[in-house]
């Protein structure tokens, strides 16, 4: 009688085989790349954005150092950038200082980096949803650092100023391409990524400039409703949107997708 314990079968994982863009590096990149990694594809990390500093900084440095110095009750970003700018002047959030977060994208970005994240809108993750909770929220006037890029509306800092707080709106960074290896722009044309990941206006602008021909059996998704939007203005075809405007949402949303290539037909 064969008494030798059984062996578990290893659970499927949902995207063996799959080769996934990642479209920003640092700390986020390497968070996500390792969440994908778990579910069994291979992560290619290509970042397609980054920030260039603005043109005020001694403006930014100066808020910056109030921040610090616990001059604000909040602190608004309104993208990831932002997270990569506060990191680079590793700049000090005080515990008294609450920090709102536009979306999951940005909050993930935040905690990757050692923040923490006291807000995040429940649906509508755009300045306007950040600034309709965070007057619901905060009823009493209350000094607010608004964190933006130099191309965004002032949108959240005019509702915020009209509900009665004390706002200042500071220019962040400036968002500038990055132009990707030829090896990547092969491997997009080619079909050998999969999917690529977008997760945000800017990110969708330069998946569309960079690859404009990705093939028709490469998933295209966006990490939320917003996004999409952005993407398909910037001249982007969405495969799929995420049900839940998390990271881990949009990796599950490209795993309800068959491998385009079930063989591997580009292996060496």
């Amino acid at each position: 009688m064969n008494t030798a314990p059984s062996r578990a079968t290893p659970a499927p994982k949902p995207l063996a085989g799959w080769r996934v863009l990642v479209p920003r590096g640092g700390p986020w990149g390497d968070s996500v790349a390792a969440t994908l990694r778990v579910q069994g594809a291979v992560p290619v990390i290509a970042p397609l954005i980054n920030f260039a500093p603005s043109t005020d900084q001694d403006t930014l440095e100066t808020a910056l150092a109030d921040l610090a110095a616990g001059a604000f009750d909040w602190v608004t970003l309104t993208s990831a950038t932002t997270v990569d700018v506060l990191y680079a002047y590793r700049a000090v959030i005080p515990a008294s200082t609450k920090i709102a977060a536009v979306g999951e994208t940005t909050a993930a970005a935040l905690t990757a980096v050692g923040y923490r994240v006291d807000l995040v809108p429940d649906d509508d993750n755009s300045a306007a949803g950040m600034a309709a909770q965070l007057i619901a929220l905060e009823p009493a006037p209350r000094r607010i650092l608004t964190l933006r890029s130099e191309i965004a509306k002032p949108v959240l800092t005019r509702r915020l100023t009209e509900a009665g707080h004390d706002v200042r709106s500071v220019v962040a960074y400036r968002t500038v391409g990055v132009p990707v290896t030829e090896r990547i722009a092969a491997d997009v044309l080619s079909g050998r990524i999969n999917a690529i990941l977008v997760t945000s206006g800017s990110v969708a602008e330069q998946v569309h400039l960079q690859f404009p021909d990705i093939p028709e059996s490469t998933v295209v998704a966006a990490i939320g409703p917003r996004t999409a939007k952005d993407a398909r203005k910037a001249g982007l075809g969405v495969n799929v949107v995420a049900r839940d405007q998390t990271v881990d949402g949009l990796i599950d949303a490209v795993g309800k997708f068959p491998l385009p290539h079930a063989t591997d037909e580009f292996a060496l």
